[in-house]
């Protein structure tokens, strides 16, 4: 018996062990920040602008705007996946979005960008980058679009509800990272552990503007069911395409994620 408790005692310790560590480096789980690693440019005949703003906090956000050359155009804030430098896609702004601005500023850690990334705080800095956005004379304030990618997809949401956009892009979003977290981690108490919940199903009820939600269908990162879940509760127009044969990184190589992204932003930017 006494040998059976010492077994069940150091099974308990080794358990909270593992759970006190997940708690500890959970931001390591969750954020992968990447350096600047290639000189943004702009599509052929745009403007480039490097953009830095400063937190409320002190800390500072690099990233860049390219738009065509007209004036008051509308604008698309880009917020990247969990291991992505934005500025890389600066480029290949024209072709995702057409004659439209697009914004792409690095989260904070990534790329050029100073200090330490936290939900709360990409939320409060995507917030005041629409806000700025909005302000600028040569981008027209009340055509604004929020695209989110994996990660980018949790964070545009909140932004969302705080913001008004005119519409929303999700590429590959999650119902919650919570949940997320239980389907990789069932045997762990993710609801106790977790900082970072980001929770887009709590907001989308509340969420009025059209949306399109892109998902992969073979996508093993972020199921496609969360996806659908999260355009099925959305309150507003819900426009949901979910591309056969598709993972999670190569979704945006189908054909039709190109065309269903500019259709949408044809029809109400």
């Amino acid at each position: 018996m006494g040998a059976v408790l010492v077994l069940l005692g150091a099974l308990l310790s080794g358990y909270l062990g593992i759970a006190g560590f997940v708690w500890l480096i959970q931001e390591r789980l969750l954020f992968y920040p990447q350096p600047v690693r290639t000189a943004p440019r702009a599509p052929d005949g745009w403007s480039f602008e490097q953009v830095r703003l400063t937190a409320a906090d002190g800390a500072v956000l690099a990233g860049v705007l390219v738009r065509p050359e007209a004036s008051r155009t509308p604008v698309v804030v880009y917020f990247g996946g969990d291991a992505e430098e934005v500025t890389a896609g600066a480029q290949g702004a024209a072709h995702d979005y057409g004659k439209r601005a697009v914004l792409l500023m690095n989260y904070r850690g990534y790329g050029a960008s100073s200090g330490k990334p936290t939900e709360a705080a990409l939320v409060s800095d995507g917030i005041e980058i629409v806000k700025w956005a909005r302000l600028r004379g040569d981008l027209d304030g009340q055509r604004v679009a929020l695209h989110g990618r994996s990660l980018g997809a949790g964070v545009a949401v909140q932004v969302a509800a705080a913001t008004a956009p005119a519409c929303v892009v999700l590429t590959s979003p999650f119902d919650s990272a919570l949940e997320v977290a239980r389907s990789f981690y069932p045997w762990l108490p993710v609801g106790l552990l977790l900082r970072h919940r980001f929770d887009s199903m709590a907001h989308a009820p509340r969420l009025t503007m059209p949306v399109l939600v892109l998902a992969g269908e073979a996508d093993t990162l972020i199921a496609a069911e969360r996806s659908r879940r999260l355009a099925q509760r959305w309150a507003g127009p819900s426009t949901y395409v979910e591309l056969p044969g598709m993972g999670h990184g190569d979704l945006s190589i189908h054909p039709r994620y190109v065309e269903s992204l500019r259709q949408f932003l044809d029809a109400r930017l």
